[in-house]
């Protein structure tokens, strides 16, 4: 084994990562639901999917706002519309947040008009596996006005009767964040008591492409067991996922944004699917509703950006929502970096830049180390490509008088790609913030061709239009072979002069904020071992004159 073994064998690890996470990255496996309670719940999220039993178009459980009026609420991130028939969510549009880099773009809708129909923000109960959607067939009043919040709370009172029961519904808004927190009230008007159930209730149209590989809407949810997700929209649209076990939160989500509901109790069960490409989600709580008694249940929803900052002071740790996997311990800090350097230097880009030379600085001794290993496994090439040519019909031969080779001279053939592995994590750590980070999102560094009106860098989170940057990229790489020590071994010299070709095309894809960070590591890494060359070269320009 030598160095070009072991650095091929690194790329072509990270190439597998980073080939399966574009092609075949699975789902998490969902959790699975007690098994008491199977059949239930197994039947309830496949009323959340497109496995509900026959169901008509439109279903007759849809949302019709034939006699409510719209309710606004304007606060200075948001402007939601609610419907006063139900207190159904007909829009939340974000104020900050556009859906295109265009100027004349529109802001983002976190509901859509197609998910209207699915009650977002309504309230089902539940008596005896019946479900009573309180949208439907209740007579609803409302006497409040729209709201303009510049600054503290304030809320809607929705009062209304769905069969036996009552209902009163405070959203209470907050000028300050995205949560809204609910009120609910029942009392039962019958004269008997029983259990019951109350589901509070999220609907979304998709919040990406459905073949976003990179960003896809998902439901993810945190109970006693962990933070969990659900990626795959057939099986959400075939089966649906359900979690309880001490639920916390349950979010339909993409990479930047996430439609959440918070639960207040402690015995809470989530519902959710694909239904009509909607992504809809329930949140249940048990009820013990006695005859002419009030009780008040309390949940409270999410909607907006993941704001890892905003987040962290949501209850039940909303911040959680925000998960950049493995390399999440990484990927996070990096995150701030950026952030902390954003606030100097106010372009993305460049904080970027000064990331990746910062981080340079940090792995420079270990590069050098790396390279000076490179460097002596060069001058050693020469006496292993004769030893291959009198052993090569013997390969344990071969590998005993290679290994005493470098024994005798003291050279360790891990030692070039010992430093390269222990970098490895820091890639992908900011692969993972670069893709997920709202900060990046739509984040321009060069957002026209210089001296001219061509858009070209304006997204960081997304690919380079025109593929400059990875084909630059591709270019270095290429470079950084060609000074690097040529193996003895043909095929492996061939498969190595490869590698560039194969990274570039799976680069043109990617964020240009990875492809700038990885471009100009390659570009330092070029000047590093292109001084220690020279340094070399001068050094025994010196012995040969001695």
């Amino acid at each position: 084994m030598d160095n070009k073994r072991l650095i091929l064998a690194v790329s072509l690890s990270m190439l597998v990562v980073f080939a399966w996470q574009f092609f075949f990255a699975p789902p998490p496996p969902a959790q699975q639901p007690e098994q008491a309670n199977q059949t239930a719940k197994t039947h309830k999220a496949a009323s959340m999917s497109e496995a509900a039993p026959a169901t008509p178009a439109p279903s007759p459980q849809d949302f019709k706002p034939t006699e409510g009026r719209k309710v606004t609420v304007e606060t200075p991130l948001y402007t939601a519309i609610f419907n006063t028939d139900g207190g159904i969510l007909e829009s939340f549009v974000l104020k900050k947040y556009k859906q295109t880099i265009d100027a004349d773009s529109p802001d983002v809708d976190l509901v859509g008009a197609k998910a209207v129909a699915k009650g977002p923000m309504g309230v089902i109960l539940t008596r005896k596996g019946q479900e009573l959607h309180t949208w439907l067939g209740g007579k609803w009043a409302f006497s409040g006005t729209d709201l303009n919040l510049e600054e503290g709370k304030q809320a809607l009172v929705f009062t209304g009767q769905a069969g036996d029961y009552r209902l009163e519904r405070r959203l209470t808004f907050d000028a300050k964040t995205y949560l809204i927190e609910e009120d609910l009230t029942v009392t039962n008007m019958s004269a008997t008591g029983f259990e019951a159930s109350v589901s509070f209730t999220a609907a979304a149209q998709s919040m990406t492409a459905k073949d976003d590989r990179y960003n896809p809407t998902r439901i993810s949810w945190l109970n006693d067991s962990g933070r969990d997700e659900e990626t795959d929209r057939d099986d959400l649209k075939e089966q649906g996922v359900t979690a309880g076990n001490l639920l916390k939160w349950t979010a339909i989500q993409s990479n930047y944004f996430l439609f959440s509901i918070i639960p207040d109790g402690q015995n809470a069960i989530m519902y959710s699917g694909v239904q009509d490409d909607i992504f809809r989600m329930a949140v249940e709580e048990p009820a013990t509703l006695l005859p002419n008694v009030a009780k008040t249940m309390k949940a409270s929803y999410y909607v907006g950006p993941c704001d890892r900052g905003m987040l962290a002071t949501m209850p039940n740790e909303l911040e959680r929502t925000v998960d950049f996997g493995w390399f999440d311990v990484l990927a996070k800090p990096l995150l701030v970096v950026l952030d902390y350097l954003y606030q100097y230097v106010h372009n993305y880009g460049i904080a970027i830049i000064i990331l990746t030379i910062m981080i340079k600085i940090v792995f420079w001794p270990l590069s050098q180390k790396s390279y000076e290993s490179m460097e002596r496994m060069k001058k050693l090439q020469p006496m292993i490509t004769k030893l291959r040519d009198k052993y090569g019909d013997d390969k344990q031969r071969l590998q005993q008088e290679t290994m005493a080779l470098y024994k005798t001279y003291k050279v360790n053939p891990a030692g070039g790609c010992m430093p390269m592995l222990l970098q490895i994590p820091v890639f992908f750590g900011l692969y993972k913030a670069l893709l997920g980070a709202i900060e990046l999102r739509h984040a321009p560094f060069i957002e026209f061709v210089p001296f001219t009106k061509i858009v070209w860098l304006a997204d960081l989170s997304a690919k380079d239009p025109y593929y400059v940057t990875p084909l630059i990229m591709g270019a270095t790489m290429f470079l950084q072979q060609l000074m690097t020590p040529t193996a003895g071994d043909p095929t492996q010299k061939k498969i190595m002069m490869f590698m560039p070709l194969v990274f570039t095309f799976i680069f043109l894809n990617f964020p240009s904020g990875l492809v700038v960070y990885w471009l100009l590591n390659n570009l330092l890494s070029i000047g590093q071992q292109w001084l220690m060359i020279a340094k070399n070269k001068k050094k025994e320009a010196q012995n040969n004159a001695a």
